[in-house]
C-alpha cells in the first residue's frame, strides 16, 4: 500500500503544538493595512487555534 502524502497547502499554514493542537495565523493579515485601524491589526496579530469542526479534516490532510 502506498504512503499517504501530506497536503502541501495545509503544511504551510498550520502548525501542530506539543500537545497536538493546531495553530494557524488569523485571516485578514496579508495586505491592505493602511485601511485597517491599529486596534484591528493588533487584535489579528499572533496565532489562533483551529476551530474544532475543522480539526479532523485538517489532521487527515496532515497525516496525523
Amino acid at each position: 500500500m502506498p504512503k499517504n502524502k501530506t497536503h502541501s497547502g495545509i503544511k504551510k499554514r498550520v502548525r501542530v503544538t506539543g500537545r497536538g493542537k493546531l495553530r494557524t495565523e488569523r485571516a485578514n493579515m496579508q495586505h491592505k493595512f493602511e485601511h485597517k485601524s491599529s486596534r484591528h491589526k493588533r487584535r489579528l496579530s499572533g496565532t489562533s487555534e483551529v476551530a474544532s469542526p475543522d480539526v479532523p479534516r485538517i489532521k487527515k490532510m496532515l497525516g496525523i
